[in-house]
């Protein structure tokens, strides 16, 4: 199958590392994978804002990028979220309904479109935390949410257990908000710190030596609250822990 590579504006800009995890681990996996070197951000920002006219010219250009693709992956909930749900600034032809259909986040494909069984180059021998991003949970339904009464499912931890030497901890709080936001954290820069601290601390205290995500955004929140108060657990997206990294 044909595969359209979608990298986030913020992963290329602050974390091409993950961008290049996933292009190798789709290669792996028999993929075909092209990334259209013209893309931009997927107007996310803008959208989140209210500005939804303004996300008009980048909905466009995504799908001049991507509809010649059998499957568009990327590796962020959020900007996949958006494309699927929140894509309509522009006049929904059959094409533009295509594309969004046809655009899953890392996870989800791998889980339930490619359906991995085994990744045998991958051993990870830490104590490792998941944080679940709130669109990608909510949204995406990765998995299911403590507030919820329904049987518990983890499309990350499924993936995740598939790995050598990984041990998972548990969070007092497994599914509350890290307080990133997007533009949250600029409008609500206080009260979004305070949530981060929350979070990190959490994690600290149920002793992991490594946070992993779907969403490197939610990392960079993290690692920087992380490194303000002096917690040492690492953050690392979950692309590169199912690409072989050791770290």
């Amino acid at each position: 199958m044909r595969v359209g590579l979608f990298i986030p504006c913020y992963v290329d800009a602050f974390h091409p590392e993950v961008g290049i995890a996933t292009l190798e681990l789709l290669e792996r996996l028999g993929c075909e994978v092209e990334y259209p070197t013209d893309q931009t951000c997927c107007g996310q920002p803008m959208t989140n804002t209210g500005c939804h006219e303004e996300s008009a010219a980048t909905e466009t250009l995504f799908v001049r990028n991507f509809a010649k693709y059998d499957y568009i992956v990327g590796p962020s909930g959020s900007c996949v979220h958006q494309v699927r749900f929140a894509f309509d600034a522009i006049e929904q032809t059959d094409e533009v309904k295509a594309v969004r259909a046809k655009t899953f986040e890392l996870v989800e494909f791998l889980h339930d479109i490619l359906k991995v069984e085994a990744f045998p180059w991958a051993e990870f021998p830490h104590k490792v935390a998941l944080h679940n991003n709130c669109q990608t949970l909510r949204g995406l339904g990765i998995a299911s949410t403590s507030e919820q009464r329904r049987a518990y499912f983890s499309k990350p931890i499924d993936l995740l257990s598939k790995v050598r030497g990984i041990e998972f901890v548990e969070l007092t709080r497994p599914d509350e908000c890290c307080g990133f936001g997007g533009t949250f954290s600029v409008f609500e820069e206080g009260v979004s710190a305070k949530m981060g601290h929350d979070k990190v601390r959490d994690q600290h205290q149920a002793g992991a030596e490594y946070v992993t995500s779907s969403d490197s955004s939610c990392m960079l929140h993290q690692q920087g609250c992380a490194e303000r108060l002096g917690l040492p657990q690492r953050y690392i997206h979950i692309a590169q822990i199912l690409n072989g990294a050791r770290q």
